[in-house]
């Protein structure tokens, strides 16, 4: 994981934006294989987006061969209704850049069959060959899109009912008026965040700090699912300096110092190869032998809001078979010092 530190939260937004166009220019997207990327609503990414706007009206960035999905939205009031996640998004950014509409998804909060509507919100990611760049930010418990705690690190998008803190974070755009707060939304899950090929959240504010904390300093939990970013093999978070106040004093200056020595090497989190950009190919599915050609091998099955495969099963199975590997050798030993001390009598 990198934790990238700025003194304040323009600078901040300054670095995602600057991070994200040069995603999209390195990817070099077309209209058949395009950029695909997640995006957020809420207070932190209001100024990412203002720069991201900038940098198109100035002629730095086009979005023509961008994909979207966004994380969440409200259930219950209309897609017109001014704090609908729809509105937001096509007021703070949409409305000012080349995105086509065809090419933007925002889940349906009034669809006449929720469920549904999450399912096919997984199967439009699948079918888009899966999101290459998700930005998002967390509340101030942790919660990452509207996976509030103790929501399963394996979820999906799916219906979710808000917690009270969150509803209360949210009336401030609401008249501060808690009975006009929706109580339920639609949301990705903290799966469908970590399938994708990176994520890059920014957190500001002091009152963040402890669910920085959490992220980076604990454990795994799903208390706060922020702290499932140390699952995934791409994370970069970007705080500004009053997030870190709950952080140990040798924890900033290691990121800090982790970043001093990337930067002095010329190196910046940068996807490799790419083997892990874009749509996968049957050729990274194939088997390699010098007496034989290249065979394909059985296309493993997805996970899916259907079908669920979570990252949790994967590491249960191979904490399995470790522990039969290990009794296997125990035994194997027993058996081995066994003749040994025969032989020893004998």
């Amino acid at each position: 994981m990198r934790l990238i530190i700025r003194d304040d939260p323009t600078q901040a937004s300054s670095y995602i934006a600057k991070y994200v166009i040069d995603r999209i220019q390195a990817f070099n997207p077309t209209k058949e294989h395009p950029f695909v990327l997640g995006l957020p609503t809420g207070s932190s990414p209001v100024g990412i987006y203002k720069i991201l706007v900038q940098k198109y009206k100035a002629g730095e960035i086009s979005f023509e061969n961008v994909v979207t999905f966004n994380m969440d939205e409200y259930i219950g009031i209309p897609r017109e209704h001014p704090e609908s996640y729809h509105t937001f998004m096509y007021k703070h950014f949409f409305s000012h850049v080349n995105v086509h509409p065809s090419n933007i998804h925002i889940l349906n909060g009034n669809a006449p069959d929720l469920e549904a509507e999450c399912v096919q919100y997984e199967a439009a990611i699948k079918k888009a060959g899966g999101i290459d760049l998700f930005l998002g930010g967390i509340g101030p418990d942790g919660h990452i899109a509207f996976n509030e705690p103790g929501s399963s690190l394996a979820s999906r998008t799916r219906v979710k009912t808000l917690a009270y803190d969150t509803i209360i974070a949210n009336s401030r755009f609401f008249d501060n008026d808690l009975d006009k707060v929706p109580k339920m939304a639609l949301t990705v899950g903290v799966q469908t965040v970590l399938e994708a090929r990176e994520v890059v959240i920014i957190i500001t504010g002091a009152h963040k700090s402890l669910a920085l904390k959490k992220c980076i300093e604990d454990g795994v939990n799903h208390m706060w699912t922020l702290s499932s970013l140390q699952l995934h093999p791409h994370p970069m978070i970007v705080v500004d300096e009053d997030a870190t106040l709950e952080l140990q004093v040798k924890t900033v200056k290691y990121f800090k110092s982790i970043e001093a020595v990337a930067s002095s090497q010329g190196f910046e989190q940068i996807l490799p190869s790419k083997i892990r950009t874009g749509p996968r190919t049957t050729a990274l599915n194939s088997t390699y032998s010098p007496s034989k050609p290249a065979t394909t091998t059985p296309a493993k099955e997805e996970p899916s809001i259907l079908s669920p495969q979570p990252l949790t099963s994967t590491l249960l199975a191979r904490r399995r078979r470790s522990i039969r590997f290990v009794a296997i050798r125990r035994s194997w030993c027993r058996i081995v010092w066994g003749v040994g001390l025969l032989r020893f009598r004998v």
